[in-house]
């Protein structure tokens, strides 16, 4: 089950082939090879990387 690194919620909902929408922080996250990248959703649309933010573990698809 995908969890939200950063608020750590399971109410993801999904809105794309591995794009998903954590409603708990409201950030988007996409999963590429076991890794879940972060992406803070800008005013105009655009995404801002949040990667940095955490650790390459924390980031780690958990089944």
């Amino acid at each position: 089950m995908l969890c939200c690194p950063n608020c750590k919620s399971k109410d993801i909902g999904k809105i794309g082939v591995n794009q998903f929408y954590c409603w708990g922080c409201f950030i988007e996250l996409s999963v590429s090879k076991g890794v879940v990248h972060t992406h803070q959703v800008e005013e105009d649309g655009t995404l801002s990387s949040l990667d940095d933010l955490f650790h390459e573990d924390d980031r780690q698809i958990s089944m």
